[in-house]
């Protein structure tokens, strides 16, 4: 039988969703959290990559077990994981069900702190002069992305997708207290993309880059002259989305 299983993880002591043959993942770290406690191997599949020391408030995972899951599984699962990882349910799916390529929406958020703030060091990035970061540039640079499907400019060098395309849903500036935080939703992301889009949108602020520059790296998809990629740790998936699920 196939699960799903949901769950959140702080992703500051992980080298990323993947497993590393070296570093410790979130993925080997749930593998190993249900191979205990089912006593059988079990492989797990998730819903997308995230890059090392970026957190996922909501994660989607399949598997299969064709056991019977011991009284009390999730309580024993959380208590065997490390505090930084939750799983919220499990739930059984039809056997064609895929967490990764049945997700038709996916959203993230980057934190910007404007005020140093020592709780937040692992969870948000710390801009230290926030007097040139203005509210309606940042966002008249995201919302410029809305017009476009191809993000060749904003995707990691060495990536091995076979397409540039996704179908932003959202791409805004908010202002919380002393933080800005970035949303973005879409079908899908490449590699590295929100941070490199969040980069763009600072070095336009800062006067670093263009609009003009921005928009013609776009049209022709190609890089721009100067890009820059935001720290991890004020990245988070949020949000994961299926055509079967409420």
């Amino acid at each position: 039988m196939k699960f799903f299983a949901e769950l959140s993880y702080l992703g500051t002591q992980y080298c990323g969703w993947q497993k590393q043959a070296k570093e410790a993942s979130v993925q080997e770290t749930l593998e190993e959290g249900f191979s205990t406690i089912l006593g059988t191997t079990i492989d797990i599949m998730g819903c997308g990559r995230t890059d090392t020391g970026v957190h996922a408030r909501q994660y989607f995972i399949h598997f299969i077990f064709n056991g019977n899951f011991p009284n009390g599984f999730l309580k024993r699962l959380n208590k065997y994981l490390p505090p930084d990882i939750s799983v919220s349910r499990i739930f059984e799916v039809s056997p064609d069900a895929h967490a990764r390529f049945d997700a038709f929406y996916r959203a993230y958020e980057y934190h910007v702190e404007l005020q140093k703030n020592p709780f937040s060091q692992k969870t948000a990035f710390y801009y230290s002069y926030p007097q040139a970061l203005e509210l309606n540039v940042l966002n008249t640079a995201a919302s410029l992305l809305l017009e476009y499907e191809e993000f060749f400019p904003f995707c990691k060098t060495n990536s091995d997708v076979k397409t540039m395309h996704c179908e932003l849903k959202r791409a805004e500036w908010v202002k919380e207290g002393n933080k800005l935080i970035f949303h973005i939703a879409s079908n899908r992301f490449l590699r590295g993309m929100v941070r490199l889009i969040v980069g763009m949108c600072l070095n336009v602020a800062l006067g670093k880059i263009s609009l003009e520059e921005v928009r013609a790296a776009m049209d022709k998809q190609e890089r721009l002259s100067k890009s820059y990629s935001v720290p991890p740790q004020g990245l988070f998936l949020t949000e994961i989305r299926y055509p079967y699920l409420n």
